[in-house]
């Protein structure tokens, strides 16, 4: 499901979305990008912010909140960002935005990503705060926008279980994807002297070896980090019966293939 939910979610970081926020006066991609997922958390300072979003390293989110919310308001930022990733997922999926098993998709996906407690999830708590789409389009992507979520807040909570930190779940995740920490997009930026320290301090706790890459327990340790993200991510499929889920995975497949193949 994570792999079908993603591309769908993710529409809203394309740049059709970015440049509704940039019509608004935001400065860059990533004061749209603050301005609208971080909405439905509402007027919250950057430490908040920071705390939920959990993978930026220090001061990132500072460079952008508050400073957006005196350009748009969190009301408009989330209208914003429905009408952007909802025109930007009609583009990419063409004939399968009319189509009986996009609405169908949209109503199932929809009473998952509605099902799930909130407890514990921030994030997901406040997407669920918020009006769901009559439109289909848009209410598909509402949809996988809260299960995206919801898992992101559980995968947050592995982490932490694990003692891993934002910056750390970046090396090991690009580690696990045959990068060095430098390379990878996300913390390339970085300050070489502050991503070095990172990787010593997964260095020291035996998880990076001498060379930069996985040690076995580093494996050990992002493998079970991921089952239990995946597990954590259960309870919002559990109110759909077996054919329900396979249904709804059914017609996932073609909208996410869809979305794939027009990135690529």
């Amino acid at each position: 499901m994570f792999e079908l939910v993603e591309p769908i979610a993710t529409v809203t970081f394309s740049e059709v979305v970015n440049e509704a926020f940039l019509a608004l006066g935001m400065r860059n991609y990533w004061d749209g990008y603050f301005a609208g997922r971080a909405a439905p958390l509402g007027l919250a300072p950057a430490e908040v912010v920071h705390a939920v979003f959990y993978n930026f390293a220090d001061g990132e989110v500072a460079r952008h909140i508050p400073w957006v919310w005196g350009k748009v308001t969190p009301q408009e930022a989330i209208a914003v960002r429905e009408r952007g990733s909802a025109a930007a997922l009609r583009q990419m999926i063409g004939e399968l935005a009319d189509s009986p098993g996009l609405v169908r998709a949209a109503d199932v996906a929809t009473r998952a990503a509605v099902s799930a407690p909130t407890q514990g999830r921030a994030l997901y708590a406040g997407l669920r705060a918020l009006e769901v789409p009559e439109e289909p389009v848009a209410r598909l992507w509402h949809a996988a926008t809260l299960l995206r979520e919801h898992r992101g807040d559980g995968h947050n909570a592995a982490l932490l279980a694990h003692g891993i930190g934002g910056t750390e779940a970046h090396v090991l995740l690009a580690l696990s994807l045959g990068m060095k920490a430098e390379e990878f997009g996300r913390i390339h930026h970085l300050p070489t002297a502050q991503l070095a320290a990172v990787v010593d301090g997964l260095r020291g706790r035996g998880l990076v070896d001498a060379a930069g890459g996985f040690t076995d327990a580093g494996r050990t340790t992002k493998e079970r980090i991921e089952a239990l993200t995946d597990e954590l991510a259960a309870p919002a499929y559990g109110v759909l019966s077996a054919d329900e889920l396979d249904e709804l995975a059914a017609g996932l497949e073609p909208i996410a293939a869809a979305v794939r193949a027009f990135d690529n």
